[in-house]
């Protein structure tokens, strides 16, 4: 209810020029914020542009506007959307306002945004997005009365939105409201439950309690032998191989099976030409794969994107599906710490080489973000890429609102 009314003239934070929400995951925030930020602007400005930012455009049509078409329709505001240029147009009695979609995810982002004049701009996941994007939108803030609109969940207390925005939201006039699960109404006991139980570590106590907080030790402290290692795996009826690929670096690849829900790395191929003094071709580290998947139908090789000799070399057998992997470090570990925790992900006793990964893998306490130190990591990479492309959830999700009916209005 702050978030929703703290604009409003007799609210004690009217004063603020701006409101930042963070903390856990599925709190509620991105969706109170966006009807707050709807009404406000339609309450207090004619005729004025503002915009909303996200890591990519296709991120704030997913998080921001699709489930708020209904919500604004139910309110009354008729809205138009111009896909071509990027920019919705909202209208209710007698006035219009246009919002234009951008994306800051890199730098070169900010260009696009100057010269504007906005009254307002909300920064959807802002902790994902440039730094100098952010600075030259809020820039762009010049009408009397502009306010700025942010929410993220945390990353490392090293973060430029953490260091620059919330520790010195004193001096430049923002509100702040930190978010727990609790705080959404829609999101019952069980499934708060069943999200604590995903996470551990680091990753508990900023998705769940909503901290910037640092990484410290192992990458993955949930691993362990009596979990996560089995002697024999029940027979799979889907097969895969994530690979990790080098030359001078190791080479790593793993042979995953599922079956009843869960993941198996059935075995593995970890050659180091460092240890063994001899470096392999591409031709002969595709025989190894042949000889990993002897047997198995597999669905894809899913393999470092940096890797095209080896890529154009498995394609040229014209035998494996090949998937260049998804590279992103953060989010791939947290899935793999997440499949873990809930423990469908396993390794065969004869994985000796992730198993000892698994125990050296660690964080760069001395970095200004979230990375693990580059060592010890190329059967860490593999199932990474695995975990990325086969055992990411797609997501989905509702939501509910309760308006009070006036008495004597049909409906």
């Amino acid at each position: 209810m702050e978030l929703l009314s703290w604009w409003c003239p007799e609210s004690r934070y009217a004063s603020y020029d701006g409101i930042i929400c963070d903390g856990a995951v599925r709190s509620g925030k991105t969706m109170c914020m966006a009807i707050s930020f709807f009404v406000w602007s339609m309450a207090s400005f004619q005729g004025q542009n503002f915009a909303i930012c996200g890591k990519t455009i296709a991120s704030v049509r997913r998080n921001v506007l699709q489930p708020m078409r209904s919500v604004l329709s139910e309110m009354g505001f008729a809205c138009k959307e111009k896909v071509s240029r990027n920019y919705i147009e909202l209208s209710h009695a007698g006035r219009v306002n246009r919002y234009y979609l951008f994306s800051g995810k890199d730098a070169g982002s900010a260009a696009l945004i100057q010269g504007m004049t906005l009254a307002g701009v909300l920064f959807d996941e802002v902790a994902l997005q440039d730094h100098s994007f952010v600075e030259q939108a809020a820039a762009r803030c010049s009408v009397e009365g502009s306010r700025f609109w942010f929410n993220c969940n945390p990353e490392h207390p090293g973060h430029w939105f953490y260091t620059e925005w919330i520790c010195k939201r004193a001096e430049k006039n923002l509100c702040y409201l930190h978010f727990l699960m609790e705080d959404n109404p829609s999101l019952s006991a069980k499934m708060r439950r069943r999200y604590e139980g995903l996470y551990s570590g680091s990753f508990y106590e900023r998705f769940v309690l909503g901290k910037w907080v640092s990484p410290q030790g192992l990458v993955y402290p949930m691993f362990s032998a009596e979990r996560h290692l089995i002697r024999q795996a029940p027979i799979c009826d889907r097969f895969w191989v994530s690979c990790d690929y080098g030359t001078v670096n190791p080479c790593s690849m793993g042979l995953w099976g599922y079956s009843g829900g869960k993941y198996y790395r059935l075995k593995e191929y970890y050659y180091d030409s460092r240890k063994q003094g001899i470096c392999k071709t591409d031709e002969e580290h595709y025989a190894a794969l042949e000889q990993l998947c002897e047997g198995k139908k597999i669905e894809a090789v899913i393999i470092d994107p940096s890797a095209a000799s080896f890529i154009a070399c498995i394609r040229r057998h014209g035998k494996f599906h090949v998937i260049p992997a998804q590279n992103q470090v953060s989010e791939g570990i947290s899935l793999v710490a997440s499949r873990l925790q809930e423990g469908s992900l396993l390794f065969s006793e004869g994985c000796k080489d992730s198993i000892r990964e698994f125990s050296l893998y660690r964080w760069n306490e001395s970095a200004q973000k979230d990375v693990p130190i580059k060592e010890n990591d190329h059967a860490m990479d593999d199932i990474r890429y695995f975990v990325m492309e086969v055992c990411r959830h797609r997501r989905s999700g509702y939501f509910a609102i309760v308006q009070q009916r006036r008495t004597g209005i049909q409906t």
